[in-house]
C-alpha cells in the first residue's frame, strides 16, 4: 500500500474518467430488447409490513454447458436478491408447470397463476463471437398477461455476478417504482483476536457478501470507512505509526493518501456529496470541533466553535446541511446546521441519548444510535426531529448507513459472552418498515459498515 499526495487532482480526474468508461465497457449498456408495457403490477413499500409478492425467477438456459451454468448462477443471484428484500417470495423451481423451452416461445400465464406467481422473470445466455457473454431478460405481469421489461447485457464473462444485481435492481425498481440497491458493496472493519487486542482491518464486499477482500493488512487500527460519491475511493481513520488520522484509500489501486498532517486526533470523516472535500471532527486539548477539509485548494475550515464535542458529521444529500451530535445541552444529542456552519438547532428531544446521525440518500430521514436504559436502538426521525421511529434493538447496535436508495439501512450489532471476552460483532440490514431484519454474513466478526452508491 503506497501513500500519495493529491499533488496533480487534474490527473487522478483524468484517470478516474478512464476507469468510468473502461467500466462502461466492460460492464455493456442496457438495450431494451421490447418497450415494456405500462406496469400494473406494483408493490406499496410505503406501508407498514408488506406480504412478499410471489415472483417466478426461471433458469436462463445456454447452449453450452459453460452457458446453462452461468444461466443457472444468475437466476440464484437474481432469487436471493429478491429475497432479501423482504418484498418478494421466489418461489421454488419444482412448483414450476411451463417447461423452459415453451416459455422461451411465450409465457402460458394460466400455468404462472396455477402456482400463486404474480411476477414471472425468464431470459437466456448467449456467447458471442467477441467473446463477451449476452445476457437477455424479461419480466412479466402474470395478472395483467403483458411485459413490464425487456433489457440485455453484454459483459465479460466473469462479470456475471454483476449483471444478475443488475436485473434484480431493474425487477425493484419495476414493480415497486424505487432504484434498487443491489448492485453496490459494503465497506466495513473486520475484526479478530481477544478482546485486549482486537486486530481491526478494513474489508470490502458486495452487498450480499460476495467478493470479500481485505484492504488493510491489520497492521493498524482502522475505524469509520465511508465511501465517495464516485464508490472509487474510502475515506476512514487510522492509527497509523500511532498517530490517529484520516486517510483516503483508491480502491483500485491500493494507494493511501493522509489528509492533512493536523495537531490531536481526526476521526469521523464522510465525504461531500460533489466529493470536493471531506467534512470531519478534530479533537484537541481535550475540545472536539467539526471541520471540512477542500481536497482541490488544501483549505482547512473550521464549521463549529463550543466547548462540547461535536462529532459525527454527516451532509444532506445536496450539501446545503450538516447533522452531527453534541452533548452541548448536557447530554449527547443530535443537532443540524448549515453547510458553512451557522443555524445550528436541535432536534433531538426523546429520552435517552443520540449519535451517530446519518442523513438518508432521499434527504427525508435522519437514521441514528439511540441508548436508553442500558438498551441500544437504530432508528430514523425526520430532518426536523419529528416521526422518531425505532427500528431495531439489542445490547449493542450502532452505526447505520444507508443503501442508496433509502429504504434499508445496514449496521453492527454486539452479542455479549458470559465473561464479556468472546463478544461477538455482526453486520444486519433492515428496511424502513422494521420487519425485514437479516444478518449479512462476514467471514470474521464485523462492526461500522458503510453502504457505496450504486456502482457506475
Amino acid at each position: 500500500m503506497t501513500i500519495k499526495t493529491r499533488a496533480n487532482k487534474r490527473q487522478w480526474v483524468a484517470r478516474h474518467i478512464a476507469g468510468l468508461c473502461a467500466l462502461a465497457v466492460a460492464v455493456g449498456l442496457t438495450v431494451a430488447v421490447t418497450g415494456p408495457a405500462q406496469a400494473e403490477l406494483r408493490i406499496d413499500i410505503t406501508r407498514g409490513e408488506v406480504q412478499p409478492m410471489p415472483i417466478a425467477v426461471t433458469r436462463f438456459p445456454g447452449e453450452s454447458v459453460a452457458e446453462t451454468e452461468v444461466g443457472q448462477n444468475i437466476t440464484q443471484v437474481i432469487s436471493d436478491d429478491l429475497a432479501r428484500s423482504g418484498l418478494f417470495r421466489p418461489i421454488e423451481e419444482r412448483a414450476f408447470i411451463q417447461s423452459a423451452s415453451s416459455l422461451a416461445v411465450s409465457p402460458n400465464f394460466a400455468e404462472w397463476r396455477a402456482i400463486s406467481a404474480q411476477a414471472l422473470v425468464n431470459g437466456r445466455i448467449v456467447t458471442e463471437p467477441n467473446g463477451l457473454l449476452r445476457v437477455e431478460f424479461r419480466l412479466w405481469d402474470v395478472l395483467a398477461e403483458n411485459q413490464m421489461a425487456g433489457m440485455a447485457y453484454r459483459t465479460q464473462p466473469d462479470n456475471w455476478r454483476r449483471i444478475a444485481h443488475k436485473i434484480a435492481d431493474e425487477i425493484y425498481k419495476r414493480i415497486t417504482g424505487e432504484s434498487g440497491y443491489f448492485d453496490t458493496r459494503v465497506v466495513y472493519v473486520s475484526e479478530s483476536g481477544p478482546a485486549q487486542s482486537r486486530i481491526k482491518r478494513l474489508a470490502i464486499m458486495d452487498q450480499d457478501g460476495a467478493n470479500h477482500r481485505f484492504l488493510s493488512d491489520g497492521r493498524f487500527l482502522v475505524l469509520n470507512p465511508r465511501f465517495s460519491p464516485t464508490a472509487q475511493e474510502v475515506v476512514y481513520m487510522s492509527y497509523f505509526n500511532d498517530k490517529p488520522r484520516v486517510y483516503v484509500l483508491d480502491i483500485d489501486t491500493a494507494e493511501l493518501e493522509l489528509l492533512g498532517d493536523f495537531p490531536g486526533m481526526t476521526f469521523a470523516p464522510r465525504f461531500s456529496p460533489d466529493g470536493n472535500s471531506v467534512i470531519m471532527s478534530q479533537a484537541l486539548d481535550g475540545n472536539s470541533e467539526i471541520y471540512t477539509l477542500d481536497l482541490r485548494t488544501r483549505e482547512k475550515r473550521q464549521l463549529t466553535r463550543h466547548p462540547a464535542v461535536d462529532t459525527s458529521p454527516s451532509y444532506s444529500p445536496d450539501g446545503s446541511r450538516v447533522a452531527f451530535n453534541s452533548d452541548r445541552s448536557g447530554g449527547q444529542q443530535i443537532y443540524v446546521m448549515n453547510a458553512d456552519g451557522s443555524g445550528v438547532q436541535r432536534i433531538s428531544f426523546g429520552g435517552g441519548l443520540y449519535a451517530t446521525p446519518v442523513w438518508s440518500p432521499r434527504g427525508d430521514l435522519i437514521a441514528f444510535t439511540k441508548s436508553q436504559g442500558g438498551r441500544f436502538y437504530i432508528g430514523v426521525m425526520r430532518t426536523d426531529g419529528s416521526g422518531e421511529r425505532l427500528l431495531a434493538e439489542g445490547f449493542l447496535v450502532e452505526g447505520p448507513t444507508w443503501a442508496p436508495n433509502g429504504r434499508v439501512l445496514m449496521y453492527h450489532r454486539q452479542n455479549p459472552s458470559r465473561d464479556g471476552t468472546k463478544d461477538t460483532f455482526r453486520l444486519f440490514s433492515i428496511d424502513l418498515t422494521g420487519f425485514n431484519e437479516r444478518e449479512i454474513v462476514t467471514p470474521a466478526d464485523g462492526s461500522d459498515p458503510a453502504w457505496s452508491p450504486l456502482i457506475p
